[in-house]
């Protein structure tokens, strides 16, 4: 199980979500570019100690992750206010990717396209969307939940662990 995040703007929710990732032993990939350094103070704020703990991949770009995702034969969950189909409802897979768009716009169309899959968790009737960082907790606890829990999750290799955030 991974955790990409697609050209992130928010430095808080980014270091959310890399913390999140580190407690739960999930791997993270950012694809760039980011809205902000990520030297920001925010995002070190937001991810405390938590970064060097978390296996970080960067990727200059959309094109630069797909090649990554189809060597690696991963399947891309999107989760989206777009979709229809509630998360609860879908099977995860141990080698899937939870795809989380930019905070202010989403993904463009070419990426919603090439989603395997595109989720949404519900919410109120009149609500525009929860916090991406809440979006991805919950997503990354039910997928670990079916796929037998972070208990199970083995990291993705010392190589991953070598490419972390530089202080």
């Amino acid at each position: 199980m991974r955790v990409a995040l697609y050209q992130p703007d928010i430095p808080q929710n980014t270091g959310t979500i890399l913390r999140l990732c580190a407690c739960l032993n999930v791997e993270a990939h950012i694809i760039e570019p980011a809205g902000f350094p990520v030297s920001d103070r925010h995002f070190r704020r937001a991810g405390m100690d938590y970064l060097d703990q978390v296996a970080i991949l960067r990727h200059e770009s959309w094109e630069k992750f797909q090649e990554w995702r189809k060597a690696a034969g991963a399947r891309l969950i999107l989760f989206t206010t777009r979709a229809s189909r509630p998360y609860l409802e879908h099977s995860f897979g141990a080698n899937d990717v939870l795809l989380f768009g930019r905070e202010s716009a989403g993904v463009p169309d070419h990426v919603h396209d090439a989603a395997d899959e595109r989720l949404v968790v519900p919410i109120a009737s009149g609500m525009r969307s929860l916090n991406v960082a809440m979006t991805a907790a919950m997503a990354l606890g039910e997928a670990l939940r079916q796929t037998a829990g972070c208990e199970a999750h083995t990291p993705h290799g010392e190589e991953a662990r070598q490419r972390r955030l530089e202080p």
